[in-house]
């Protein structure tokens, strides 16, 4: 009999997609039958696009502040466990850019037989991410190896630096 798992252990965010991955992937498909495909994934960027505002929102006040710099920081919690190779391009206070040349989060959702839906479980956070983090960093990204492409190309400039991590509004990012 193996040991109960430590209930203070941390999970990596690969694990925790893989986890989310293997409950929503067959149940969208699910849904997916029953209203069509464009509606599921409509509903499916909305909850995610949310859901990944919200946890921009939530490290900002964590950082306590929203700067580019404290959000470059926060590639460590996406790397983690190996989950992303970068390839660091820039990192000034007005620019981050980088290219991720592995991604297993890609790798994972092909293995789970979820290749199709990998970008709007996944990619789509990042976007949304960044605006509830500071809703004055825009990403600029051209392709993503989710979608087929060699590299994922980030590029994260600021155009006003904010007052505080509390002055970052969220909007929907339209």
């Amino acid at each position: 009999m193996s040991a109960p798992p430590d209930p203070g252990a941390k999970i990596s965010l690969l694990q925790q997609r893989e986890i989310e991955a293997k409950i929503v992937g067959p149940l969208l498909r699910a849904v997916r039958e029953e209203i069509g495909e464009e509606r599921t994934l409509e509903i499916v960027r909305t909850v995610i696009s949310e859901l990944a505002r919200q946890s921009g929102a939530d490290l900002a006040r964590l950082f306590g502040e929203s700067t580019l710099e404290a959000f470059a920081e926060t590639l460590d919690r996406w790397r983690e466990g190996g989950a992303l190779e970068i390839e660091m391009l820039e990192q000034s206070s007005e620019r981050l850019s980088f290219n991720v040349t592995r991604c297993r989060y890609a790798e994972m959702y092909r293995a789970l037989g979820l290749a199709d839906l990998g970008a709007n479980l996944s990619c789509i956070r990042d976007a949304a991410l960044v605006q509830g983090f500071n809703p004055t960093i825009r990403l600029t990204r051209t392709q993503t190896i989710m979608q087929g492409a060699p590299h994922c190309d980030f590029r994260f400039t600021i155009s006003d630096p904010p007052e505080s991590a509390e002055s970052c509004n969220r909007k929907p990012v339209g």
